[in-house]
Formats: C-alpha cells, structure tokens, sequence
C-alpha cells in the first residue's frame, strides 16, 4: 500500500469527520486479533525489564539550557566541566554528547544548583560554617 502525504489545506475535515463517523467500531475480539497477528507484541515482563534509553540533548537544547542560566559558552564549560571546544561543538552540532556528558546535561537541566554543589563541596562547606 502506497504512503499518501497530504497538507493540512489538501484534508477536507467536514468529509474526513463523516468517514470516520460512518466506520463501523472496532470490536476488542477484532483488537485481540489484530494483537496476536502482530507477531511480536510486546508483554507487561518486556515492559518491566525493558532499559529506558535517553536521547542524547539537541544543539538547540543544550544551547537553550546555557541561556536559561545565563552563562557565556566559557562559564558554562568552566563551571560544570566541559571545555569551551567540546560546548562549542554540541552547540554547533559538529559532536553529540554521550554517555557520561549527556547524563551530565540532563541533570544540569533538572537542577543545575545540585551539580553546582557536587562539584563544588569546600565552597558548600564554607558558607555552612
């Protein structure tokens, strides 16, 4: 069967909403038909011990987390490890973060005091004496 892209402008919604309406409802026999067809679905076990992988941050996201805490690419890089090179090249797209950097932009993003705090302990200390 043919993929058919249409505009938003090429849908007619008036006949598009009466063809759906005159579909007569799928039956949960008919779903559970269709299920076992699939071949490979997937069961609540695949679900529970399936690993959640994390996308690594787009250019535009990392570049849009630096201006949210108003920090230049060099106080950035400087404060939470990077080098302005490596910053540079995600902004860019020339590099994509993984592994350990990603995790580090994504908790960056979630708390940026938090990792302030780890990576920098004596002045944490200091200011609770």
């Amino acid at each position: 069967m043919p993929i058919v892209t249409k505009s938003a402008a090429d849908i007619d919604r008036v006949k598009l909403a009466a063809g759906l309406a005159a579909r007569r409802p799928v039956t949960e026999a008919e779903i559970e038909a269709q299920i076992a067809e699939d071949g490979d679905p997937w069961t609540d076990e695949d679900f529970a011990t399936a690993v959640v992988v994390y996308p690594p941050p787009k250019p535009g996201q990392i570049r849009a987390l630096r201006d949210r805490l108003g920090l230049s690419q060099a106080r950035f890089a400087r404060g939470f490890g990077f080098s302005i090179d490596t910053i540079q090249q995600y902004e860019q797209g020339r590099r994509v973060p993984s592994g350990p950097a990603a995790t580090l932009l994504r908790v960056i993003a979630a708390d940026p005091e938090a990792v302030i705090r780890a990576l920098e302990p004596r002045r944490v200390r200091e200011t609770q004496m």
